[in-house]
């Protein structure tokens, strides 16, 4: 399914003569995201995606030097499940100040392992 939308993203690149070229930066590091937890072979990789095995070389040495620079992937919200209860939202209870970083613990069991951590 994923490689059928980032075919779909990729097309938008595509040139006359069907390669692909100029494309967005951002498209290229969500392509190296997929490549890096694809499971699959390389082939199947690149011909999910509507490249030929030359593009996709060139798509994710593109994406590579561009993470090496530095680049990011767009933020994606991600939801967290929360194990308290709303009523039961609690202000910061405990604070560390370490290395001019303060560090807040919700919870006592939480500074526990997190001390047993650092020692």
């Amino acid at each position: 399914m994923e490689l059928e939308v980032l075919k779909k993203k990729l097309s938008a690149f595509k040139g006359p003569g069907g390669r692909v070229r100029n494309v967005s930066d951002d498209l290229l590091l969500e392509v190296l995201a997929t490549w890096e937890t694809f499971t699959g072979t390389s082939h199947n990789f690149y011909t999910g995606i509507g490249v030929s095995q030359n593009g996709i070389s060139s798509i994710l040495g593109k994406a590579k030097k561009l993470k090496r620079e530095g680049a990011v992937l767009p933020f994606s919200e991600v939801k967290i499940e929360d194990s308290t209860p709303s009523e039961m939202a609690i202000s910061c209870d405990i604070e560390v100040q370490e290395n001019n970083k303060v560090i807040r613990f919700r919870r006592v069991d939480l500074l526990i392992e997190y001390l047993k951590k650092a020692s």
